[in-house]
């Protein structure tokens, strides 16, 4: 039985053990840093160096440990190996049916100005108003049916940065460095925009499986090999299926009652038969999806595009329990590794705490720790994070040192 007295150091130890795997072949600094941070992350649920710093309690002065911290994070290349590490993890957890989800969002950074690589992206929390910013490219593995998540990849990048080329190689080489890892397991579920022709083809010339929201003005090829659009494609198709669904948008569910149709489709330049499956009841426009999976009932299609909301969860998680958008730092190669190590603190929540059964008595008492007079929403890592807080923030990082025993036959020096 787990003594609550215990529950701090045993969780302190779990993260050690956790960075310590991230870390694994990099240099001995590099792996205290990279422990430090995901522990400060954790304990101090921020991702600003400051409250970061201030959670690990260390005897020299609050200053210097932040300087240091800022230091280790703009100069060291961490994002890759960190990212790498969680991939590998991850990818045991990523089955046949398992959906990768891509989703793309951004930070809004409007009073930034010395911050390098700033572009210009759309604050979807303002109306999609034009702003300054970076973009986050996310890839999370997620369960149809249950509520298993892997997270698996936070990329932050600018179109202003040297090195980027366009949207699309950014989206295929996140789904390369993932397929490295886990093969063709996994349907890639990707929502509007990742309908354009070159995503498209490669997506197929890689034999992944998809399934992707149209936007409803490309073109497909039909069965006799007219060209045509895809929304008038779905005018007037038939009924194949009835099934009723339950969403949920701000905590109010919905259920909807919605019908179902397909049809044989092609891309212009290719040769691949796919599925245009409609759902109509949906919204106030039938919902277009372009998949080149063989299922036995077309609500499946559906189900598996829905499994994708929960990545868009995830986002808004990070932002209003690890405030990922009030992320503070000049350097490009900080903020990225910054992206990178709040991933991998979300992954210790949603991975590490569940993974063994010891862990799992481990994660009920960290919850138990949350003094809530309402139940644990169903996306409980919110109230986890809450729980972590109140186990780690009081211990500070580093074991208090251990003093020798009287009777032990050790040479001591008393200074």
């Amino acid at each position: 039985m787990l003594d609550d007295r215990r529950l701090p150091a045993v969780v302190r130890d779990q993260v050690a053990r956790f960075s310590a795997k991230l870390s694994a072949g990099l240099k001995r600094p590099v792996q205290k840093f990279i422990g430090q941070m995901l522990f400060g992350m954790l304990a101090a649920k921020d991702i600003k160096l400051s409250n970061v710093a201030r959670s690990l309690k260390e005897v020299i002065s609050l200053g210097k440990t932040e300087t240091r911290l800022s230091r280790n994070v703009s100069t060291q290349v961490i994002a890759e190996p960190v990212t790498a590490a969680l991939i590998q993890d991850g990818a045991a957890g990523i089955n046949d049916d398992e959906v990768p989800a891509i989703d793309i969002s951004d930070i809004a950074k409007p009073y930034a100005r010395k911050m390098e690589c700033l572009t210009t992206v759309r604050d979807g929390s303002a109306q999609g108003e034009l702003t300054k910013g970076y973009r986050l490219l996310g890839v999370v593995g997620a369960d149809v049916r249950g509520d298993r998540l892997t997270p698996l990849l936070m990329d932050l990048y600018s179109q202003d940065a040297d090195d980027f080329e366009s949207k699309n190689t950014q989206i295929l080489a996140a789904i390369d460095r993932v397929r490295a890892a886990t093969g063709e397991h996994g349907i890639w579920a990707i929502d509007r925009g990742g309908d354009r022709g070159h995503l498209l083809e490669g997506l197929l010339s890689r034999g992944c499986r998809f399934v992707v929201r149209l936007r409803g003005d490309r073109n497909l090829k039909d069965k006799r090999g007219r060209l045509r659009n895809s929304m008038m494609l779905a005018v007037g198709m038939r009924r194949r299926e009835v099934a009723e669904i339950v969403t949920e948008d701000a905590g109010t569910r919905k259920r909807r009652r919605v019908r179902i149709g397909c049809r044989r489709v092609r891309l212009p330049k290719r040769d691949e038969w796919m599925t245009l499956v409609v759902v109509k009841g949906f919204g106030e426009k039938p919902l277009l999806l372009l998949t080149d999976v063989e299922v036995k009932r077309l609500r499946e299609v559906l189900e598996i595009y829905l499994t994708r909301w929960k990545i868009e969860e995830i986002h808004r998680f990070l932002k209003s329990s690890y405030h990922i958008e009030d992320v503070r730092g000049r350097s490009y190669v900080g903020l990225r590794n910054l992206a990178a190590l709040v991933m991998a603190a979300f992954y210790f929540l949603a991975v590490v705490l569940g993974a063994r059964l010891e862990l799992s008595i481990l994660l009920r008492k960290v919850l138990a720790k949350v003094q809530r007079f309402f139940e644990v929403p169903e996306f409980r890592f919110y109230a986890l994070a809450d729980g972590l807080v109140r186990v780690l923030f009081r211990i500070g990082h580093s074991p208090p040192v251990k003093t020798p025993d009287a009777k032990t036959p050790q040479l001591t020096f008393a200074l």
